[in-house]
């Protein structure tokens, strides 16, 4: 027993030192993942679903239980991350407390700050992102603002956008065949800090079964994407018009699925035996995206997969452990984590949001918040507010969002919603309009541009500006409509390649909204929206379901600093609530260059009446207004 403990603890700290290999005497840095690799002394007929790991982590101001998973046979590992410099210590336990291999182990570390140079190169050194002191805003760890920009790649765990192991040509433009560390180094050198994307989909394949199918029992298996050009003919139960397309087939590439699925059940899914090789091929992603700085947003499985889970297996107890075993896996990276992805809630191919945040609340009382702080919510159609709650309804949610339907003016009133509730939360839109997509529900007044036209980069770009300054001022998310990540070989259908869509104007400029909100640094944190300050707020015949002629300001109490954007076919507009007799700096902000122009000095009249200039021209045009020196 003695001789297995030193092993383990040595096992331990050997794991630790790969991590800290620049460093000396054994050190690490501060926000860098470590991993303890634990063995049990036996083996188990369900190791997934029968052993609980962890190790207990004390260090400065940290006193935290932190769980591990099951990595196929009968390895284990525990990863974690220093929050703070000084000395930390672990020490290893499990529900099988019978296992000399997964209990009673100990180590100790010292853990030591990034230089600020350091933080430059990479700013996930500046700690895991949490709420900023106002509420509505994220930052980092050590309290730099951090404002989202995202982008949709929602397949990319999987072998549709291949992680090569080589590192992407500095002058790389997308192209097909394109790797997962060059889509990265492409949205990195345009100014994106994280990307979408869902961890599993369990069954999804092209196989010949349809893209939505059902087996005998009358249960929905799937409701996948399209693999258009490839059939199913031999599919029993199709969708209701009949059409037997087979979905997108989301193994790894080595073609490891998540789950291992049931012999002669239609494809089902075996939720509660998880396939840990699937996950390998993730780890090199997820490790990928940290080295960058980028902090994505990941999430479970999509909806579709909830009626089998309910139907065949304990679904609270089953989703919850799945949950948790993403966090264990990958919550020593700096993250946004997701409960669930709940863009629609059909009732036949979804359970409901209640049976969602059932099962989430259940993972909450089970096994506690993510241990690093990192936010957590939910992609969603119209809010989580509406469809969750907030606060005690939701105990797990600690960030908002809003998505998918509607994608126009209706849905800012739902951001507005959220800033608005007590205590505060970030919110962001994560499902706004989405450039290139040829689809009913993402169509402003009913218009379809050509993909990657002007108008069609300028809709992406209204809901961009529109979104942040309606008060979700954690970020936003880009829509690309290659989402799905359709590779060569085969048909578009009415998605695009993602080669092409990476390359749309609209993800080009992304970064202007980041310089435009971060003009004045943090004092973005001081805004609040204000849309009735405006007259008038919509042009006259603007469209409730459009995204033209709006205008919106966000500004502070003290009213000394504001944040105006104007649609295309607004037109100028008196705005309240300025200081009466007050001048005025009202610069303009080129949404499509980046450009700001030069200042303009107003005078508010004696009602703190502030009259908008003359637009530059008839396109859409940003400002920022401060108040004069005296």
């Amino acid at each position: 027993m003695l001789r297995h403990l030193l092993a383990l603890a040595l096992t331990g700290f050997a794991a630790l030192a790969a991590f800290a290999h620049r460093l000396d005497r054994g050190e690490v840095h501060v926000w860098e993942c470590q991993e303890i690799t634990l063995q049990a002394a036996r083996d188990y007929a369900n190791p997934y679903a029968e052993v609980v790991c962890w190790i207990d982590l004390e260090g400065p101001g940290f006193a935290k239980r932190v769980y591990g998973f099951w990595d196929g046979e009968r390895t284990f590992r525990v990863r974690f991350v220093a929050t703070a410099p000084g000395e930390w210590r672990w020490k290893a336990a499990s529900n099988r407390p019978d296992d000399a291999g997964l209990n009673g182990g100990t180590g100790a570390l010292r853990a030591v700050a990034w230089t600020d140079a350091e933080k430059q190169e990479n700013p996930n050194r500046r700690g895991f992102l949490r709420s900023g002191p106002e509420g509505h805003t994220l930052q980092y760890a050590d309290g730099t603002p951090f404002l989202l920009l995202g982008d949709t790649w929602l397949a990319a765990s999987t072998w549709r956008l291949p992680f090569r192991g080589v590192r992407a040509a500095a002058d790389y433009t997308p192209g097909p065949g394109i790797s997962f560390e060059e889509a990265v180094a492409w949205r990195k050198r345009q100014g994106f800090n994280s990307v979408s994307f869902i961890a599993a989909f369990p069954n999804w394949a092209a196989d010949h079964r349809g893209a939505t199918f059902r087996n005998a029992d009358g249960v929905y298996l799937r409701n996948a994407w399209e693999k258009f050009g490839h059939w199913a003919p031999g599919a029993a139960i199709t969708t209701d018009d009949g059409a037997t397309t087979t979905a997108k087939d989301m193994h790894d590439e080595q073609g490891q699925r998540p789950f291992a699925l049931l012999a002669d059940r239609d494809g089902l899914a075996d939720f509660d035996r998880l396939n840990p090789a699937y996950f390998r091929s993730l780890d090199r992603k997820l490790r990928h995206l940290a080295d960058e700085g980028f902090a994505p947003f990941l999430e479970p499985v999509r909806r579709d997969h909830g009626p089998s889970w309910k139907a065949y297996f304990d679904f609270g107890v089953s989703y919850a452990r799945f949950v948790q075993y993403l966090i264990a896996r990958y919550g020593a990276y700096n993250a946004i984590i997701s409960g669930i992805h709940l863009d629609w809630i059909p009732a036949d191919y979804s359970l409901t949001e209640h049976e969602w945040n059932d099962a989430l609340k259940l993972h909450l009382r089970t096994y506690g918040p993510p241990p690093f702080g990192q936010p957590v919510t939910a992609l969603i159609d119209s809010s989580t507010y509406q469809r969750f709650g907030h606060g005690d309804a939701c105990p797990w949610l600690t960030m908002h969002t809003v998505g998918n339907n509607p994608r126009n003016h209706a849905i800012y009133a739902s951001l507005e919603e959220l800033f608005h509730l007590a205590p505060a939360y970030p919110a962001a839109n994560l499902e706004p309009y989405y450039t290139g997509w040829n689809h009913s529900i993402n169509r402003p007044g009913g218009e379809t541009p050509p993909a990657g036209s002007a108008r069609d980069c300028y809709f992406a770009r209204a809901q961009m500006y529109g979104s942040v300054l309606s008060g979700g001022l954690a970020g936003h998310v880009h829509g690309t409509a290659a989402y799905d990540v359709t590779s060569t070989g085969e048909p578009e259908g009415w998605r695009p390649f993602i080669w092409e869509a990476l390359r749309y104007e609209s993800g080009a400029q992304m970064r202007h909204l980041r310089d435009f909100v971060l003009g004045e640094g943090a004092r973005y944190r001081e805004l609040a929206p204000v849309p009735g300050a405006l007259n008038p707020r919509a042009a006259s015949g603007a469209l409730a379901d459009g995204l033209d002629g709006w205008s919106f300001l966000l500004r502070n109490p003290a009213a000394d600093f504001a944040l105006a954007y104007f649609e295309t076919k607004a037109v100028p507009a008196r705005i309240a609530g300025f200081a009466p007799a007050a001048k005025y700096s009202w610069t303009w902000f080129n949404p499509r260059t980046g450009e700001w122009l030069a200042p303009e000095v107003l005078t508010a009249d004696a009602t703190g009446m502030l009259a908008t200039p003359a637009f530059p021209d008839a396109e859409d045009w940003a400002a920022k207004i401060l108040r004069a020196a005296p």
